[in-house]
């Protein structure tokens, strides 16, 4: 670069148009730098993001812990009730339809509350139901019976004698009947970590609950055993219907909704 003297020349001849002189610092241009201010927000974009994803997920553990330990001591507040001449509540299929209606109407009122939530853009109709669109009904009917009948055969064995630790330790192990039904029916696979991790779990939830009450197993009668069992086979047949389900609905670009 040809640097340019006082009188408008340079050192080797007249300056030529297409060089322009060099300017003094404060007279200079200031660099731009939205290159790093895009950087800057995509980065705090990603970060806020992910952020709202473990909250979501926090939120959503955290919700499901709380609900079972509170269903399950409302559960056995009802099944450890006796009259005063003794008797005891047996009638597990009321106890059914009357969670299953409360289902109902959660599910509605959720849909309802997505669907008017939903409701952002001025062009298009008003929508009034949040579920997913042109979703198979059979699998969703398979998978919901199998589902009703888990909790029924759960509350027939409790209400038949089953004791209370042997049903946690049963349920416990509910990880085990769901493997089993995703590899038959939803054509899982599952790695040698998969098998240890299901395997761990239900020997420290083992430990824990024989460790409350030795002499659970001789309290519980044979019938509240097989009870338990069956509702066991149908966890099982749950998770394969509803891994297939999903692998499915993945297959023709759907995603359901929380509630459908």
């Amino acid at each position: 670069y040809e640097l340019p003297v006082q009188d408008g020349r340079s050192s080797s001849g007249p300056l030529s148009s297409d060089k322009a002189p060099l300017l003094p610092l404060h007279e200079r241009p200031a660099p731009s730098h939205a290159p790093s201010n895009a950087s800057s927000t995509a980065a705090s974009s990603s970060d806020s993001n992910t952020k709202t994803q473990a909250a979501q997920l926090l939120f959503g553990a955290g919700g499901i812990y709380a609900s079972f330990l509170y269903y399950g001591s409302l559960q056995e507040d009802v099944f450890r009730y006796a009259a005063e001449d003794g008797t005891k509540f047996t009638h597990a299929w009321f106890l059914q339809v009357l969670e299953s209606f409360a289902n109902v109407i959660f599910g509605v009122v959720a849909l309802v509350l997505i669907g008017v939530t939903s409701n952002n853009d001025e062009n298009t109709p008003t929508k009034w139901w949040g579920g997913t669109r042109n979703l198979p009904k059979k699998p969703f009917l398979s998978s919901g019976f199998s589902q009703v009948c888990s909790k029924g055969f759960t509350s027939l064995a409790l209400a038949n004698g089953l004791s209370f630790p042997v049903a946690t330790l049963a349920k416990s192990g509910k990880m085990a009947p769901v493997m089993i039904g995703s590899l038959i029916l939803g054509g899982a696979t599952y790695g040698l970590r998969d098998y240890f991790q299901v395997l761990a779990i239900i020997g420290g939830t083992a430990i824990l609950s024989m460790g409350k009450k030795s002499s659970a197993a001789s309290d519980s009668t044979p019938l509240g055993l097989i009870f338990i069992l069956l509702a066991l086979v149908m966890d099982g047949i749950t998770g394969g219907v509803q891994k297939r389900l999903l692998a499915d609905l993945k297959r023709i670009n759907i995603t359901p909704q929380p509630y459908d």
